[in-house]
């Protein structure tokens, strides 16, 4: 029987690593589709520990099992952009590194977000609006981009409208691509987004707005677009494309963002 008086400091950090690594997953998979398999995982991983090693039910636990060995090489195929990404955090490889976000903690850095951020973003847009050069905005929320970032040119620059609007500049060579932003910056430019399928997406959306729904459907983040062809705007949640009647809404939605 398992005692206090049995538990010392390698105990202590054998708990302590392993709550690092499922808070670490945990980051990674908040705010995407793939939360609920977590959770499920997670819910079957502590019925196999209660159902093996508290209740010693040898032929239920025998079955779970077999169950996690078959299930682990399962998860490692299903999820192995996400595993890749994982490791990628760990260390002080990017900002969202295990060692970074210690510091956030201990440090509590302000929120980079202001008015002036959100004023510069919609000058931009309503200029690329007016000229119909096309736009794809990506505002990071919970979900973790960094696997999308890495996809382009990182910048890491301040936000400012006369840039967002030479990123997006016709024939430029970042011009196709899109720009995250994230914590009041410009992280990266030119960055490639998964594509939605879904059939029911209107002809007339062209593959700015796929992708904008393509990245709302996998992740969190708010996709603001401005059309090539009508220089109209419109954003992206949730796997929904709304069209932006007037620059006050979009002014009410990136207020309500986290990490703007």
């Amino acid at each position: 029987m398992f005692s206090m008086l049995d538990f010392g400091i390698k105990d202590f950090f054998d708990i302590l690593l392993v709550s690092i690594i499922m808070f670490q997953i945990y980051k990674i998979f908040k705010g995407t589709q793939s939360m609920h398999v977590f959770v499920a995982i997670f819910g079957f991983i502590l019925l196999w520990l209660l159902v093996k090693h508290t209740l010693g039910m040898e032929l239920l636990g025998t079955i779970m099992d077999a169950i996690m060995s078959v299930g682990a090489i399962i998860l490692v195929i299903l999820f192995q952009d996400e595993i890749k990404h994982f490791f990628s955090t760990v260390g002080y490889g990017n900002s969202n590194g295990i060692i970074s976000r210690l510091k956030k903690l201990i440090f509590k850095n302000k929120n980079n977000g202001s008015s002036e951020d959100i004023e510069e973003i919609l000058r931009s847009l309503e200029e690329c609006a007016a000229t119909k050069t096309g736009v794809l905005l990506i505002i990071q929320q919970v979900a973790d981009l960094s696997q999308y970032a890495t996809t382009g040119e990182i910048i890491n620059a301040r936000i400012s409208a006369r840039l967002i609007e030479n990123i997006f500049f016709k024939n430029t060579p970042l011009h196709d691509g899109a720009l995250i932003i994230n914590e009041g910056k410009l992280i990266s430019a030119g960055c490639i987004l998964p594509v939605s399928h879904n059939l029911n997406i209107p002809k007339h959306y062209g593959l700015r707005h796929r992708a904008a729904l393509g990245i709302s459907e996998k992740t969190d983040a708010i996709a603001i677009i401005v059309s090539e062809e009508t220089g109209g705007i419109s954003y992206a949640t949730g796997g929904v494309i709304q069209p932006i009647r007037k620059i006050d809404n979009l002014r009410e939605i990136l207020k309500s963002t986290n990490k703007l």
